[in-house]
């Protein structure tokens, strides 16, 4: 026993540590750093700070100041920040010599996702141009936002997500789509968007992979450009949309490659427009149908129809 008290630990080796800092929350990442002077060395390192998120901190610009200047650096891929959308300028987190800032120490930022941010006083233009994705929730954007003058580079974005930003518009979804090849687009709570910004962006969105609508005002005609023009899908989601039909509904057989189907089901769909719709898509493997209130045997038929696609129903 004493020869077992006696004995040492094996030490862990740098890679293990530093996968294991990588997985701290900030704080305990920077608490981590005053253990010894081996783990402040492990705690700086570059694979440390590829992802780096702020939003479990309410943090003031000077901390996000200091970030930017002593410890984020051009190993940064994603960051997320979460600021103080009601609590006046003087708690505003960003703002464009900020943005400059990070754009320049951090040239491989890639993924940007801002939660309850103010981003009217902050032109487009000044987002760092490395982006490829861009996630806002809760967000205030100006009428004009995702445009830019010739001058300056834009993102490139190939995937944005959008959640519960009120001010986001048809003409937001046109801007974005246009300068953009977007892979992945989902919107909800843009109740903004209609049927007229689906048609006008539609042509701009051939090469989306990945598409999400919830608690947007569009109907058979935005399913229907959907279908026209976006035949890459590969995971389609439309829900609470209670104006689509089932005429709208077989506008999506044109969609050959999509594996991945989720539908929110209201009275003006029928099951037989659901099963004629799946049987009509070769690659589909998942079906999601949610506010079903389908019978025990039409469930059993849309089961049978579809033996190499999994189904399950949602309340």
């Amino acid at each position: 026993m004493a020869a077992a008290a006696n004995s040492e630990l094996p030490v862990l080796p740098d890679s293990v540590l530093l996968q294991v800092l990588a997985l701290l929350p900030l704080r305990e990442r920077l608490r981590a750093a005053r253990v010894c002077r081996r783990w402040q060395r492990l705690a700086m390192d570059r694979a440390v700070w590829r992802h780096v998120d702020l939003s479990p901190h309410r943090i003031s610009s000077q901390t996000l100041w200091h970030l930017v200047r002593q410890r984020l650096r051009d190993s940064l891929r994603t960051l997320r920040v979460r600021g103080a959308l009601h609590s006046g300028s003087k708690r505003r987190i960003l703002s464009p010599a900020l943005l400059a800032a990070l754009g320049k120490r951090c040239p491989q930022l890639h993924r940007l996702c801002l939660t309850e941010m103010d981003l009217r006083p902050i032109p487009y233009e000044n987002v760092p141009p490395s982006l490829t994705a861009l996630e806002l929730s809760h967000c205030e954007i100006p009428a004009a936002w995702f445009c830019g003058s010739a001058a300056r580079a834009l993102p490139q974005l190939q995937h944005l997500v959008i959640r519960n930003v009120p001010a986001f518009s048809d003409c937001h979804l046109l801007n974005v789509s246009s300068q953009s090849s977007l892979k992945t687009l989902s919107l909800c709570g843009t109740y903004r968007v209609t049927d007229t910004g689906i048609q006008r962006a539609a042509p701009h969105l051939e090469e989306l992979e990945r598409l999400v609508l919830r608690h947007c005002v569009i109907g058979n005609s935005a399913v229907g450009f959907i279908g026209r023009h976006m035949k890459r899908l590969l995971f389609l989601e439309i829900s609470d949309t209670y104006s689509l039909t089932n005429a709208g509904l077989a506008c999506l057989a044109s969609l050959q490659r999509l594996e991945t189907l989720c539908l929110d089901i209201c009275d003006k769909i029928s099951s037989g427009a659901v099963i004629a719709l799946c049987q009509a898509l070769p690659q589909l493997r998942n079906l999601k149908l949610g506010g079903a209130r389908f019978e025990d045997e039409v469930i059993d038929k849309i089961q049978a129809s579809l033996p190499h696609c999994s189904f399950s129903l949602t309340p």
